[in-house]
């Protein structure tokens, strides 16, 4: 788990500035989204972000979930959880990092609390391949305790 000190203003002024250069119109219920992302220390589902009420307040159910893909496929927001069931999103801001536990019987997701043992093979594999930027997404699957018992 990596994280970054930077603002919740910082991280939304980037995923505006993101969003603009890879061909995404600012727009109110984006940036209300974005900031909800931002400041939710959790994944959360689209049922939970259309029930806060400065999304409400801007667009739809619909909207949030159109809204939700874009982002996905920029790179601003990624999807988490298994395909059966309900989806949870995140922000990805540049340098912040985090893995997670998916249950496989009832679908929760928990933030993996340990130290990352991919990000050091990621530095390994650039510094003998050249390439540059990589990164990973690592989600465990297993059941919680509630499901195993």
């Amino acid at each position: 788990m990596h994280v970054t000190n930077d603002s919740p203003e910082t991280q939304l002024d980037w995923a505006i500035q993101t969003c603009r250069e890879r061909g995404l119109r600012r727009t109110k219920a984006m940036q209300e989204l974005l900031r909800a992302l931002i400041a939710s220390d959790r994944p959360v589902t689209l049922g939970e972000l259309c029930e806060l009420d400065a999304l409400a307040d801007q667009c739809d159910r619909a909207t949030i979930y159109r809204l939700l893909g874009r982002l996905e496929e920029k790179g601003v927001v990624r999807r988490l959880g298994l395909h059966e069931r309900a989806a949870y999103y995140v922000f990805c801001y540049p340098g912040e990092h985090h893995d997670y536990l998916v249950c496989t019987g009832c679908g929760k997701i928990e933030l993996l609390g340990l130290e990352c043992p991919v990000e050091a093979l990621e530095k390994e594999v650039m510094s003998q391949t050249g390439f540059t930027g990589i990164y990973h997404e690592l989600e465990f699957f297993g059941r919680c305790p509630a499901c195993a018992g």
